[in-house]
């Protein structure tokens, strides 16, 4: 460990890296930035350094789909700030990332300046997002049902959701997490009680609703 700020910054855009870069030269001259363009690299970087404390997220990237990077960073990697940097400035959708677990939320339209405050914000332990973005009120009723089922998953049955909303076989799983799939049958099993639906395909259909958002009167396939 070097005892500097570690960021990490996750984007498939050079340029947007870069600008973030930038603003985090700003934020904290003394820190060291690694830079990711997937998720996949993203996972390994966090994997083999326990000693980040920030992550910089973009909502489209390889690997991530809508909310499902930071349901898995939040899932297998609790106690690292996560801070959404998104070309959309939907404000359900900045606030839906509040709700299951970011430390902030940041436009990409956002100047380097302000950028850089927020930055700052969240490295001294604060939040931030952009100003007109009500907080105060309580979450719905559906993203609060969301936030509890995705609370009851352990890290690897979040990690099996994911892959189940690609597609992959149980042997592929099994496969991928380097367990029997005998495993990965009882996380399924236990996937399906916890979100509350009966089979495998509606957990697929839940897992799209949880990542694009569009969590609507629960998860049960219509």
């Amino acid at each position: 460990m070097t005892g500097k700020t570690r960021i990490v910054v996750a984007d498939d855009h050079p340029l947007i890296r870069g600008a973030l870069r930038q603003a985090v030269a700003r934020a904290a001259p003394e820190s060291d930035v690694v830079e990711c363009g997937d998720l996949a690299g993203l996972a390994r970087e966090l994997d083999s350094n326990s000693d980040v404390d920030l992550v910089l997220l973009d909502l489209a990237m390889p690997g991530v789909s809508g909310f499902s990077g930071l349901m898995y960073l939040r899932a297998q990697h609790p106690g690292v700030p996560v801070v959404v940097v998104s070309a959309n400035e939907d404000r359900g959708v900045m606030r839906r990332c509040v709700d299951f677990g970011a430390s902030g939320f940041i436009p990409k339209t956002t100047d380097i300046e302000t950028m850089r405050g927020a930055i700052r914000a969240i490295l001294d332990g604060g939040a931030w997002t952009p100003a007109d973005l009500a907080l105060d009120a309580p979450m719905d009723k559906d993203t609060a049902d969301i936030v509890r089922r995705l609370s009851s998953l352990t890290p690897q049955q979040t990690r099996v959701l994911m892959m189940l909303s690609e597609g992959l076989l149980n042997k592929q799983i099994a496969w991928e997490l380097q367990v029997s799939e005998a495993t990965v049958k009882a996380h399924v099993s236990a996937i399906l009680q916890k979100l509350g639906v009966e089979s495998r395909t509606q957990a697929v259909i839940a897992a799209a609703k949880i990542q694009s958002g569009q969590w609507q009167g629960g998860l049960a396939a219509k």
